[in-house]
């Protein structure tokens, strides 16, 4: 029985002119136990695992009676069943496909299904390929992600089936139809015309957008009138917009192009709406070491400098006390619309200390602080209110000062008491003295009359000056005069000296003195001399005459 129906078969096999490797159409019967059940018109069922149905997703699209390409592989298994191959099929088909393709440059389908060194890999039917990156588009392209896991049209540019060894190109495949889409883009652009685009790649300074044959660069600058970091922050990689030709370089084929030309300028009449003082709450959109950006309203942003934030604290961290999107209420203090840049106060919308404190205090009231610093040229003091008073190093005493004897008296946390002497609310100054809760010792000086004498010490002898102190804190100077020339050769410095006040200069704080010489000492001085001198002329005559 079995050999009459392996006769029969036989000749319908040799009718029908199958025969090992034919490709033929088989008709879906049944789909069960992950397998799928064919009937192929050879007078048998044929099992094919569900396995070779599935994409390179894992996924099968497959459904009962549809017809599906199938390779034998066997007209017999030994159970009485034909051999088919799903996988086999494809593969031949496939291969067949990819020779058209190379032989005579016919577009091919395929899915970029991952990436490998130098480019990526794209599915076509089944049959892996390579695809270098520089052959992905017309013009290099930094966000590929656009092209992964999309049916895009490729040509074979090498092909050896021997070694399994495949090339794509996209470039090659497209360069054809951009070229006519190119040419028919061109005919209908101008400068200030509005046309369609589908984002193609973003980078730091901007986006490229692909205009139908032709991309454009979208400048950073032109997507928003608010600012912004990244144009990732408003478009996305393969979103369509609208977008406005505002130059149009014919020549070079290069085009530029504007998202926020669309809408109308904020700034047109920024100083009408936001005159200066006006108070406006807004939101903290960047921070830096300078000072916090607050957009006031759509596309608008001002700066408050770290100078403008708090009125005590002038290098004060804005990532310490400000977060990003936090609202804020500011003060207009600046526009400038050509730059356009907004000067924003915060400090300005609390009370100024510095006001306060002038309200409550005047110039030469006494009051008491507490010593936050000491430096080389003054005392800095705290009060209540967070600011600081500057007892600069000529006001802490009336005697000389070095800084070792400042530093021995005064220690940081003490209180102390001094004297106001200036209060600068523009330049947020308050002058402090120490000496001058006492009287200046160089008032007394100032009563006594010329040619008055006084005792002092030499500290310094310069040709015809002497330098002298009277006392601590007073110093005089004296002129040499030429008939005291003699006299002054043998002083020397921190002898004691008798003067005679000369004359006063209170602006420098100076008393110019003279040299005193007791008159009756110096004729005394003469007369002696005089005497000494006859009786040496009396003895020398009396020696001639004995003689």
């Amino acid at each position: 029985m079995s050999e009459i129906f392996n006769k029969l078969f036989n000749k319908i096999i040799k009718k029908t002119k199958i025969k090992y490797g034919s490709i033929i159409k088989c008709k879906i019967i049944d789909i069960k136990n992950n397998n799928v059940i064919v009937d192929s018109g050879l007078k048998s069922e044929s099992y094919i695992p569900i396995e070779e149905f599935k994409n390179y997703k894992g996924k099968t699209k497959i459904k009962i009676n549809d017809k599906v390409k199938l390779f034998i592989d066997s007209f017999e298994s030994g159970n009485g069943q034909t051999i088919l191959s799903r996988e086999k099929a494809k593969k031949y088909e496939t291969w067949n496909n990819l020779e058209l393709s190379y032989t005579q440059s016919k577009i091919i389908k395929g899915i970029i299904i991952g990436r490998v060194k130098g480019g990526f890999t794209a599915d076509i039917n089944g049959i892996k390929c390579f695809l270098p990156g520089s052959l992905i588009d017309i013009k290099p392209i930094k966000d590929t992600t656009i092209f992964e896991g999309k049916l895009l049209d490729f040509k074979v540019i090498k092909l050896d089936k021997k070694n399994n060894n495949i090339v794509l190109s996209r470039k090659a495949a497209i360069i054809n139809d951009n070229n006519i889409e190119k040419k028919k883009l061109l005919k209908k652009i101008y400068e200030g015309s509005i046309i369609n685009g589908i984002v193609k790649n973003l980078t730091d300074y901007g986006a490229f957008i692909d205009l139908g044959g032709l991309d454009g660069l979208l400048h950073i600058t032109d997507i928003s009138w608010k600012r912004i970091r990244h144009p990732n922050e408003i478009l996305n990689i393969g979103q369509e917009i609208q977008i406005k030709i505002i130059k149009f370089d014919k020549d070079n084929n290069r085009v530029s192009l504007g998202l926020k030309q669309l809408t109308k300028d904020p700034w047109e009449n920024i100083e009408k709406k936001y005159p200066k003082n006006t108070k406006i709450r807004g939101k903290i959109t960047n921070l830096t070491d300078y000072g916090c950006f607050i957009e006031i309203e759509e596309g608008i942003e001002g700066l408050a400098h770290i100078s403008e934030i708090d009125w005590i604290n002038k290098n004060i961290n804005p990532f310490k006390i400000f977060n990003i999107g936090e609202k804020i209420k500011a003060i207009i203090l600046k526009i400038d619309k050509i730059k356009r840049r907004i000067s924003l106060g915060i400090k300005q919308c609390k009370p100024n200390p510095w006001i306060n404190f002038s309200e409550n205090h005047n110039i030469g009231d006494n009051i008491k602080g507490k010593i936050k610093s000491i430096t080389d040229f003054g005392i800095f003091i705290g009060f209540k209110n967070g600011i600081d008073g500057l007892i600069h190093s000529k006001d802490i005493s009336w005697k000389i000062n070095n800084q070792e004897n400042i530093n021995k008296i005064y220690k940081k946390g003490s209180v102390i008491k001094s004297k106001i002497l200036q209060i600068d609310i523009k330049k947020e100054r308050i002058s402090l003295g120490i000496k001058q809760l006492q009287e200046d010792p160089f008032n007394k000086y100032l009563l006594y009359k010329k040619n008055k004498l006084i005792n002092c010490k030499i500290i310094k002898i310069k040709k015809n000056i002497i330098k002298v102190l009277i006392e601590d804190s007073i110093k005089g100077l004296i002129n040499i005069e030429k008939n005291n020339k003699n006299i002054v050769k043998n002083f020397q410095i921190n002898n004691i000296i008798k003067t005679k006040i000369y004359k006063i200069d209170k602006k420098n704080r100076l008393i110019n003195l003279k040299i005193f010489i007791d008159k009756k000492i110096k004729n005394k001085n003469i007369k002696f001399k005089e005497k000494n001198c006859f009786n040496t002329m009396i003895e020398a005559f009396k020696k001639a005459k004995s003689k």
